[in-house]
């Protein structure tokens, strides 16, 4: 298929489990930035985008896992550099190079630091890009949800509409459990426990932040972590195992923070004290373990390696692998 008929293709995008609730005119415009809002609106009115079959508003909610019908995309006047470019061998190399499990209906990556998932105005290198390395149309891999741009680890795809369906559901009803390591400031007490508070979106774009909100403040949208201390350095650095329950952006650097522990090396949701104890440390936060149902039936359980950034800071800190369960969080269930 040439580029200009990949560009008349009508595609189906699924909605990642940190945007459930994300207005459509939003979501259009976090993906396509180039896009008005005239144009968003004409497209939804038409018909043209439909949501798990059936029209929607411009202003109407998605719900995560929802199947969204996406029209031929008019290109931007101005694009940006090398965004409509094939990928280059090295490229493809590269994009190869993440697996870390693939099967008939699942591919497994091993995200670095520092690479976005979905692209934006500024962001031309990103892994929604990379995907192209196995194919266009029906070849071309689905991404089912996200991980921030400075967070490690596994990162699930579905081949074809099927699989990425079943698997972006498995985390919209919270099917999927997710296991992050993450190296935080000073020691929790108690060691264990579960953090429910909601947070709420500010700002915008690169100053965009989560805040701990009043449950009934407009905006404010539920969020619970669990945690569990593995190991830690003193009373200076906790290594913690932290389950998000939900998935609300940033959350679990918003809630680390919210209780007096941020993760080290994070610049948006660290303080003084965190930044002086992290030094070069990038952020200390990796997506380590995911189970959930296999497309096809059966388990799926994925781990990913350490990244070089998070090891990094188990070497600074003396923490050692070995010293983890395979899931510290057997048994704990959400607390509603």
């Amino acid at each position: 298929m040439t580029d200009e008929a990949f560009k008349r293709e009508v595609k189906t995008l699924y909605v990642a489990e940190a945007e459930d609730g994300i207005r459509l005119d939003r979501w259009f415009r976090r993906r396509w930035p180039h896009l008005s809002n005239i144009q968003v609106q004409k497209m939804a009115r038409s018909g043209q985008i439909r949501v798990d079959g059936a029209r929607i508003k411009p202003e109407g909610r998605l719900t995560a896992g929802a199947a969204v019908r996406v029209p031929p995309i008019p290109d931007a006047v101005v694009r940006a550099p090398g965004e409509h470019q094939a990928l280059s061998p090295a490229d493809v190399a590269f994009a190869k190079s993440l697996v870390i499990y693939e099967d008939d209906l699942v591919i497994a990556l091993n995200k670095p630091w520092g690479l976005a998932v979905q692209g934006g105005t500024k962001t031309t290198r990103h892994v929604d890009r990379l995907l192209s390395a196995w194919g266009e149309g029906m070849e071309r891999p689905r991404l089912v949800h996200r991980l921030d741009r400075d967070t490690s680890g596994v990162l699930l795809l579905g081949k074809g509409p099927e699989a990425a369906k079943r698997l972006a559901g498995a985390f919209a009803r919270r099917q999927a459990k997710k296991t992050y390591w993450a190296l935080v400031i000073g020691l929790p007490k108690p060691t264990a426990g579960q953090i429910d508070l909601p947070l709420k979106k500010t700002g915008i774009n690169d100053f965009e932040i989560m805040r701990p909100a009043d449950a009934k403040e407009h905006g404010a949208e539920p969020a619970e972590t669990a945690y569990a201390l593995i190991s830690h350095a003193g009373q200076r650095a906790s290594w913690l195992a932290l389950r998000p329950f939900t998935g609300r952006t940033h959350q679990l650097r918003a809630h680390m923070k919210a209780i007096g522990h941020p993760i080290l090396g994070d610049t948006k949701y660290g303080d003084a004290v965190s930044a002086e104890l992290s030094g070069p440390l990038k952020l200390q936060l990796h997506a380590r373990r995911i189970e959930l149902d296999h497309p096809s039936g059966g388990k799926l359980i994925v781990e990913a390696p350490l990244s070089p950034e998070m090891r990094a800071g188990f070497q600074h800190f003396g923490f050692e692998e070995a010293e983890a369960d395979a899931d510290p969080f057997a048994g704990v269930r959400r607390m509603r």
